[in-house]
């Protein structure tokens, strides 16, 4: 596929199938994730590719407790329909946490500068590795999408992943082949946002 197809058709799937992803195909689209930019070429990543259905039954059941409910708030007080679309599909994303048969924590240590590392690099290494992961996950006719489920319950992913103290933790991928179809993504107009020479 090509690159610019697979952006512009790379909307976040949060319904996937339970079949799994073989894992030559998890390497190629992790192998993807390290050819991004980074600071300094200090590739300050690590990937932990979680398909264990014990590890997954007990991190399923703790970002639904961290994040479930204000999730059914935001569901609740969702004013247009296409709010309502993507938080239904955030809630059945946590419904169904078990099921996603891969999830991908792009995650790192702070080792830029060499001479003086700094956490808040960090990310600039972590992210655009992680668009680069959905992105190949795309072209391969995969689904993704990024999640912030560890954000809500930290110390179980710490624990249940047996993550290091000084791991930082970037995004979580949920990754598996698609419930739905693709589609185009909706994003501003170019001109609202692009800027020539000065704001």
């Amino acid at each position: 596929m090509d690159v610019f197809e697979a952006m512009e058709t790379c909307r976040a799937m949060r319904h996937l199938k339970p079949d799994p992803v073989p894992d030559d195909v998890i390497r190629k689209v992790v192998h993807a994730a390290t050819r991004a930019s980074n600071p300094g070429n200090s590739q300050g990543w690590d990937f932990i590719v979680l398909r264990e259905a014990a590890a997954k039954a007990r991190l399923g059941d703790a970002v639904r407790r961290g994040m479930g409910p204000a999730i059914d708030v935001l569901l609740a007080e969702a004013t247009s329909p296409a709010e309502k679309r993507m938080y239904a599909g955030v809630r059945h994303l946590l419904d169904t946490f078990e099921a996603v048969p891969v999830h991908i924590l792009v995650c790192g240590r702070a080792v830029y500068p060499p001479q003086s590392p700094r956490a808040e690099l960090v990310p600039a290494a972590l992210y655009p590795a992680a668009q680069n992961l959905i992105v190949a996950a795309r072209a391969l006719g995969l689904g993704t999408t990024f999640t912030t489920f560890h954000v809500a319950a930290e110390a179980d992913v710490r624990e249940i992943l047996e993550l290091p103290d000084e791991v930082i933790l970037g995004v979580m991928v949920a990754l598996g082949w698609p419930a739905r179809p693709f589609g185009p993504v909706h994003r501003k107009p170019l001109d609202e946002v692009l800027h020539w020479d000065r704001w």
